[in-house]
């Protein structure tokens, strides 16, 4: 991948059967500034912060805090003005209307809430881009009351969006907690896991450790990402604490995650969930009744889980990336790459910083691990 210009530096760790079977890395974490890309090399994973902030929110659903379907307003009051735009009328105002039936938990989970991220031409979109609600200067609890007066997509249960639901997530868990959002994923993940890496707001002394974000759009070089375009916006002060991106961490620190993940909930002597809750974060929720899917199908024969999308079937080409049928996983905006396969009890991270999604090197990445045998007829590779 270095080598042939796809990006300046990326490393892989693989954990099987128990130990390590694989480390390296390659080329550059910042190429102007002469640091290699190293073991020890910090990387922004953007929306692999998902499953941590699911993982941090199932710790309060054991502890009985909320119910999967309760509706989430019973929880969060000021989304109980939730409204689905229908259209615009002649004079251009947008046409709202009630939802066919509340928001749940598990839609905030498994993105089936309607929400958006703002990035779409529909009405909904164009209210949030009024509002932003994620602004990097708004905090947390700003997000919250700004997120309910953006209209909803479409009903409830309806389809498959990705969104801002996975904030949503993060507002519950400051609620469910009683502590900042933050400061909660500290004190039940990444202290218990010994992740002393990871956070929102790294110490500015360790920013000679952080990557750069590399860009090449169409096919151009690699040029480095403007500063203030690609730094995490908590490096610079900012209040929001995002739970769908954000954190900082390294190939080490999230591995221990992951393997967290493998080891269905617990590492080492740390439990952090029951194993029946891991495999239900593990589990396709999606009903076969939700079609409209969005781009998650780009993603192989998947259903999705609470925060993972969970592997339904076997690669049905080589063009298809490789994978077990019953793995989890997500991934992050400068294509970076985590996934648990129970199957060959082992979990891997790709750390790379590259923009945009290079969905390519996910493909070569786990054809190197995996190997042809994966694309064998109904084979599920051992």
């Amino acid at each position: 991948m270095v080598e042939h210009g796809r990006v300046a530096g990326a490393s892989v760790i693989v954990w099987k059967d128990g130990r390590e079977a694989h480390f390296s890395a390659a080329g550059m974490a910042d190429r102007e500034a002469g640091a290699q890309f190293t073991r020890g090399t910090l990387v922004q994973i953007f929306s692999l912060t998902k499953p941590v902030t699911g993982v941090a929110l199932m710790t309060l659903w054991e502890q009985g805090k909320f119910g999967l379907d309760d509706p989430l307003a019973d929880h969060l009051p000021q989304f109980a003005v939730l409204k689905v735009a229908g259209g615009t009328d002649a004079d251009g105002k947008i046409i709202l209307r009630d939802p066919a039936r509340p928001v749940t938990i598990r839609d905030v989970m498994r993105h089936t809430a309607g929400f958006t991220y703002g990035d779409g031409q529909t009405p909904a979109d164009t209210v949030w881009r009024q509002l932003d609600p994620l602004s990097a200067d708004n905090t947390l609890e700003e997000f919250g009351q700004l997120m309910p007066q953006v209209p909803l997509l479409y009903d409830p249960g309806a389809r498959w969006e990705y969104s801002a639901a996975v904030d949503v997530q993060a507002l519950l868990v400051a609620h469910f907690s009683g502590l900042p959002f933050d400061a909660y994923i500290r004190q039940a993940i990444f202290e218990p896991l010994g992740m002393k890496d990871s956070s929102w707001t790294p110490p500015l002394r360790e920013l000679p450790r952080l990557a750069m974000i590399y860009e090449a759009a169409d096919g151009a070089p690699l040029t480095p990402m403007d500063r203030e375009l690609w730094l995490t916006p908590n490096f610079r002060g900012k209040p929001m604490r995002m739970g769908g991106s954000g954190i900082v961490s390294t190939v080490d620190d999230y591995l221990r995650f992951a393997r967290m993940l493998l080891g269905e909930g617990t590492l080492g002597n740390t439990q952090i969930l029951k194993p029946s809750t891991v495999r239900l974060m593990a589990t396709d929720h999606l009903d076969p009744r939700i079609t409209e899917r969005s781009w998650l199908p780009t993603k192989g024969q998947v259903g999705f889980g609470l925060d993972f999308a969970v592997r339904i079937a076997p690669p049905a080409s080589a063009e298809e990336n490789a994978g077990t049928v019953g793995e989890f996983f997500w991934d992050g905006w400068p294509s970076m790459l985590s996934w648990v396969d129970p199957v060959n009890d082992m979990a891997v991270v790709f750390a790379v910083q590259k923009v945009p999604f290079d969905m390519t090197l996910h493909h070569d990445i786990r054809d190197a691990i995996y190997g042809d045998s994966v694309y064998e007829s109904g084979r599920v590779p051992q």
